[in-house]
C-alpha cells in the first residue's frame, strides 16, 4: 500500500483508530474519504481537517450500496478500503437477552466487512494496484470473556480474510489485515484494559504499513495475543484478561 498516494475509504472513522489512521493517512500525501453514520459530526471533521466525508451505516446493505456509489462517483480513482466499523458490548451468555446485542454486533462487524469488500471489491480489481485492510483484533486469537461475540466476529473477519487474500493472489489487489490490541480510544475496554496510546498505536501501524512485506499489520503490543495458540500462552492470557473483568 502507497500511503503517499493512495485514494482511500474508511467507514468507521469519525473517531478513535479510524481518524487517526485516516488523518495520518492525508498528511503523507493520500486522499482520504472517512464513513460515518453521524452527519453533523461528518460535516465538523470535513470541515476541520478537509477530509472527504459520506454517511454510512455498515449495518444497513442499502447504505453501504449508496455509500459505494456516491465514493466511486466522487473518487473513481479509489484504490483502498480499510474496513474499519466495529462495536463492541459486554453480553453475559447465563442470560438469553444477550442475543440482541451479538446479532447487531454481528451485523456490523462482520457481514459489514463482507458486505463492505463486496461493494467496492469489483471496482478495486480494476485498477492497476489497490488495497483490502480489514481490520480484526487481537482478541481474534485469545477473547475477551466479558464480550464473546465481539471476539468471536473478529476471529471470523481474520478466518474471512486469509481466505480472501487466497482468492485474489495473481490479482492486483493486495489484502492486508490490521489486529489492533486494546487501545485508548471509546471503544470499550481500550482504557480500562491498560490500552495502547491512541499516537503510539497509529505511528506504528504507518511504519509497518510504509514498511511494507507483510500482509498482517501487527504492533508490538499485540503479538503476546497473536501468537498465543503458538507460544503456549493461551489460557493464561485468556485467564488474566478475565481476571481484569472484576
Amino acid at each position: 500500500m502507497d500511503t503517499t498516494n493512495s485514494t482511500v475509504f474508511i467507514p468507521g472513522a469519525t473517531s478513535g483508530i479510524g481518524l487517526a489512521l485516516a488523518l495520518r493517512l492525508q498528511a503523507a500525501g493520500s486522499t482520504v474519504v472517512i464513513g460515518g453514520r453521524r452527519q453533523a459530526l461528518l460535516d465538523s471533521l470535513a470541515e476541520e481537517h478537509g477530509l472527504g466525508t459520506v454517511q454510512v451505516d455498515v449495518a444497513d446493505a442499502d447504505s453501504i450500496r449508496a455509500a459505494a456509489d456516491q465514493v466511486l462517483a466522487a473518487h473513481p480513482g479509489l484504490d483502498t478500503l480499510v474496513t474499519m466499523s466495529g462495536i463492541m458490548r459486554n453480553e453475559d451468555l447465563r442470560d438469553p437477552g444477550h442475543i440482541e446485542d451479538a446479532i447487531e454486533t454481528i451485523q456490523t462487524n462482520l457481514v459489514g466487512t463482507i458486505r463492505l469488500i463486496d461493494a467496492f471489491l469489483p471496482h478495486l480489481l480494476t485498477r492497476p494496484a489497490a488495497t483490502v485492510m480489514t481490520v480484526s483484533s487481537g482478541l481474534a486469537f485469545v477473547p475477551l470473556t466479558a464480550t464473546p461475540t465481539y471476539s468471536a466476529t473478529k476471529a471470523g473477519v481474520h478466518s474471512y480474510t486469509q481466505a480472501l487474500r487466497q482468492q485474489l493472489a495473481g490479482t492486483t489487489v493486495e489484502v492486508l489485515e490490521l489486529a489492533p490490541p486494546a487501545v485508548q480510544t471509546d471503544l470499550m475496554g481500550g482504557a480500562d484494559f491498560g490500552g495502547m496510546p491512541l499516537d503510539a498505536f497509529a505511528d506504528e501501524v504507518m511504519t509497518i504499513i510504509e514498511t511494507g512485506g507483510t500482509t498482517e499489520v501487527l504492533v508490538q503490543d499485540v503479538q503476546p495475543l497473536r501468537w498465543a495458540e503458538r507460544d503456549g500462552t493461551h489460557q493464561q492470557i485468556l485467564e488474566m484478561m478475565a481476571g481484569r473483568e472484576h
